[in-house]
């Protein structure tokens, strides 16, 4: 692999050649800004390593000279970090191990990740071979105790795999194995970073099925020993286990073809830090846990049967996802697809569907319109049991992108619904205080609304006259 691609595209970084440029300390860019030259992606977060002054007082003058933001993420051991104002661009600073880029470099977790720059002069340092590994698609480790001093590596190691797509060589995957109890030592907070890194990627499901050949996968999600004693049936062709796993392949196929409107959408950092599609790709891998334990098999048919696997699942992963210390919104969102992942193909099953029912959908699911159906597409598309024909899945992911497309013609014009009555007036024209009953109305209330069947203030008043309770 030709080197001179880091070099030049240093060189023609601003903020590095300013800092190359207006400061005559010994500075290298290293780790995730190599990895970014070498794939031709542009720079955003710079992880760069000063040999010859303080860390914590270089990135201070750093910050100065860009009128940026100072951020110590970690004193004890020297990390900074520097936020540039238009908070898109980003700078990581930090000194090497004992005063020594080579032995920083040595105590790293991957080959690819030990290589630096120095952003003056261009030189590369690579003492582990990490750009002849870059150039044959390979991850490989450069010690067992690297491992063992942080076991977050572990979970690293797929992470790369999944967003970057190369082999794991064989010595790092007994690795991998012979540590996997360690998985779970570090903070929840590290560990929900490098999850939501994982799921950033588009090879998902190969990673999830490389953890679980390590021994890792179960570690992380407990459930995964419960979704594999969930068998085939009528109407799956795949354990739930892989179910799972083939439903994220699926929701990613959806998502390579969809259209731009759609990626751009998923595209989106709404929460969490990471985009909806990555958000999305996890709740396609959680959305059926509630199935082990609603889990029954009819006496005289032989079926399985679910029964709320949906309400369950979301509660199952509601509490998962708190304990791995994700933030309220994303466990919102993550919760809310499992729990709604069979809606949209409820409405498009519904007798007498109509674009009032695709209202009342729209209207229900918000912004998550778009998620809802693909995560709906890529389930059909993954249960092709025996009672499950081609015309079965052709006419629903039908369906489905007629829906889809009409939400796509017409959410332009969308605007929020208005409040045509509030707890008070609603209180005065039926004579009544505060109490469970008004909630009850005021709930009914606004689903008519949804529904298309009150639309001005006067068919509000005459709802709520005449709403019965029970």
């Amino acid at each position: 692999m030709n080197t001179q691609i880091i070099t030049d595209r240093i060189k023609n970084d601003e903020i590095l050649n300013n800092i190359a440029s207006f400061f005559d300390n010994e500075v290298y860019l290293v780790g995730g800004g190599i990895r970014d030259c070498l794939l031709g992606k542009e720079l955003f977060d710079r992880d760069l390593v000063v040999v010859d002054e303080d860390a914590g007082e270089f990135s201070k003058k750093i910050a100065d000279f860009f009128d940026a933001k100072f951020i110590p993420l970690d004193i004890q051991n020297k990390i900074y970090r520097v936020v540039l104002a238009d908070k898109i661009n980003y700078l990581d600073i930090t000194n090497p191990v004992n005063d020594s880029l080579e032995e920083d470099l040595l105590r790293r977790d991957l080959t690819i990740n030990a290589i630096a720059a120095n952003i003056k002069t261009g030189k590369i340092i690579d003492v582990c071979g990490g750009i002849n590994d870059f150039r044959n698609e390979i991850l490989r480790g450069i010690k067992e105790e690297n491992f063992v001093d942080d076991p977050l590596r572990l979970l690293r190691v797929f992470r790369f795999y999944s967003v970057l797509g190369f082999d794991i060589d064989n010595s790092l995957v007994q690795i991998v194995k012979k540590y996997a109890s360690m998985v779970m030592e570090p903070a929840n907070e590290r560990i929900e970073y490098e999850l939501m890194k994982l799921f950033s990627g588009l090879f998902v499901p190969n990673a999830l099925l490389k953890m679980d050949e390590c021994q890792i996968l179960d570690k992380i999600f407990p459930f995964v020993k419960e979704l594999k004693q969930v068998p085939p049936n009528l109407h799956h062709h795949l354990d739930l286990f892989f179910h799972s796993i083939e439903t994220v392949k699926q929701l990613d196929f959806l998502y390579i073809n969809s259209s731009k409107e759609v990626k751009e959408h998923m595209d989106r950092i709404d929460f969490g830090g990471f985009s909806r599609i990555a958000h999305l790709r996890l709740a396609a891998f959680l959305h059926d846990i509630g199935k082990f334990s609603t889990w029954t098999i009819e006496e005289d048919t032989g079926r399985h049967r679910f029964l709320k696997h949906d309400d369950v699942g979301a509660k199952l992963v509601e509490k998962f996802l708190k304990t791995m210390n994700f933030s309220n919104k994303q466990i919102s969102y993550i919760s809310y697809i499992v729990k709604k992942h069979m809606y949209p193909t409820a409405v498009v099953s519904s007798e007498g569907v109509c674009e009032k029912t695709y209202m009342r959908y729209i209207r229900k699911s918000a912004d998550n319109a778009i998620d809802n159906i693909l995560i709906a597409q890529a389930d059909r598309l993954s249960a092709r049991g025996p009672e499950i024909t081609d015309d079965i899945v052709n006419e629903n992911i039908s369906a489905l992108n007629n829906l889809l497309n009409f939400y796509l013609k017409i959410k332009e014009t969308l605007k929020p619904l208005p409040k045509l009555l509030d707890g008070n007036e609603v209180m005065e024209i039926l004579g009544i205080g505060p109490s469970k009953e008004l909630g009850i109305i005021i709930k009914a209330l606004y689903e008519a609304q949804v529904s298309g069947d009150v639309n001005n203030k006067d068919e509000a008043i005459t709802f709520v006259k005449n709403y019965r309770i029970g």
